[in-house]
């Protein structure tokens, strides 16, 4: 016999019994009432004494015991050498005289716990080993017969497709769940991101986002400070998904609230860095760089080990990199933190960007790299912001060729026109 006993080996009245056990296992699809189905049911066609229901580990094919049930239960109390033989043999095993049996001499499982009549079945799923159930009984006026066995054996083969069943509903319910979650922190993600930029006289301001999962690790923001001022953000979170999207929320919200309480930029930052390692069992740090922009071309600026905007000087035609400074907020007290006061003059551009921009990758695994981006931003220092923006993201899915973006791409453009 090979696999599970095929129902049509079974009695009439086996057959029927088989057809009504089949439907109470499958009227539940949650895992933990059908292994109580299962239970019951070979209970009821043994009339054994003791039953164990073991289910294999999915990475370690371990067995573990999760239903048990009868008289003078104990965890292990099974025979684990019949176990083992079914398990290797993937075959019911049937004895009415273990003690006896040459099969199972040095079983001392069955000597120490005085067992008499088992039967055992594996459950079986497209030929994957699922489980297994086990009974026994020491009763001398109960045996087994192989009617009996070939009954639990069918009874395994169906309880081991009505417990895969169940097994892939709760993961299907689980995977669904978290696909909502992520989808709804997407969507608030998305919601704490400026809907409009600031309109500060004499800037233009225009801003990318694009996560590379459902949930971003990268932000960025820009809100107005008065009639003449106004906020820039941007900023990358150390973890990716729903933990990341919940951080940068506290993040984006302690700095909004600094600034509109009129500290300055490195106040800012270090006001919430101090915020955040008051509570800071998460593990996560974000690095930041915040400036504050005037409407005269006077900026403020600082670094809390983010990677440096690129500065265009219009008048020059040259381009540099901001200056690097600080750690990342959330990681260190004490933060070195330093700000820079840049003036503007028409035409300048600042263009801030995270990690996702300058390592992002193409078909032979080059980076695009900050002198790429340079560049760019030199070829159309001539466009608004928004034409700038464009071309760089033109840019870089140029020199991509298709291979999909690793990080989070986050691209923000500041242009004082004067």
């Amino acid at each position: 016999m090979t696999d599970q006993a095929a129902p049509q080996n079974l009695s009439p009245e086996h057959l029927l019994t088989l057809y009504e056990i089949t439907g109470t296992m499958i009227s539940s699809l949650d895992f933990n009432e059908v292994l109580n189905h299962v239970m019951d049911s070979m209970m009821e066609v043994t009339k054994a004494q003791r039953g164990f229901l073991m289910i294999a580990d999915d990475e370690t094919g371990e067995l573990r015991v999760q239903v048990h049930k009868g008289e003078g239960l104990e965890e292990e109390g099974y025979s684990t050498t019949i176990v083992n033989q079914v398990v290797s043999t993937q075959q019911p095993l049937l004895t009415n005289n273990a003690q006896f049996d040459t099969r199972f001499q040095a079983g001392q499982s069955i000597i120490m716990r005085g067992l008499r009549a088992i039967l055992c079945a594996p459950m079986l799923v497209k030929g994957r080993l699922m489980g297994v159930v086990y009974v026994d009984t020491s009763m001398r006026s109960r045996n087994f017969s192989n009617s009996d066995r070939d009954l639990l054996s069918a009874v395994a083969g169906q309880a081991a497709i009505a417990l895969d069943n169940a097994r892939l509903y709760t993961v299907a319910v689980e995977k669904g769940r978290i696909e909502r979650e992520l989808q709804m922190a997407s969507e608030i993600q998305q919601g704490l991101l400026p809907h409009r930029m600031p309109d500060l006289p004499s800037y233009e301001m225009a801003a990318a986002w694009r996560p590379a999962r459902e949930v971003a690790g990268d932000f960025y923001d820009a809100f107005s400070l008065g009639k003449d001022q106004a906020g820039v953000v941007i900023a990358d979170v150390s973890d990716k998904g729903a933990p990341a999207a919940l951080f940068m929320a506290v993040a984006r919200t302690m700095i909004r609230s600094h600034a509109h309480a009129g500290l300055l930029p490195v106040d800012v930052v270090a006001r919430t860095n101090d915020l955040i390692l008051e509570d800071a069992e998460s593990g996560m740090f974000v690095t930041v760089y915040h400036s504050q922009f005037f409407s005269d071309g006077r900026s403020l600026h600082v670094n809390a080990g983010h990677n440096p905007p690129l500065y265009y000087n219009y008048a020059g035609g040259t381009t540099e990199y901001m200056p690097r400074g600080g750690r990342a907020v959330g990681w260190f007290p004490d933060n070195p933190l330093e700000e820079v006061q840049l003036q503007l003059t028409p035409g300048d551009i600042i263009v801030y960007y995270t990690d996702g921009l300058t390592e992002a990758e193409n078909p032979v695994a080059d980076y695009y790299g900050e002198a790429r981006l340079a560049q760019v931003v030199a070829l159309s220092a001539n466009q608004s912001a928004e034409g700038i923006l464009k071309s760089i993201l033109d840019d870089v899915e140029a020199f991509a060729e298709g291979t999909p973006p690793f990080d989070d791409l986050t691209i923000l453009v500041v242009r004082y026109v004067g």
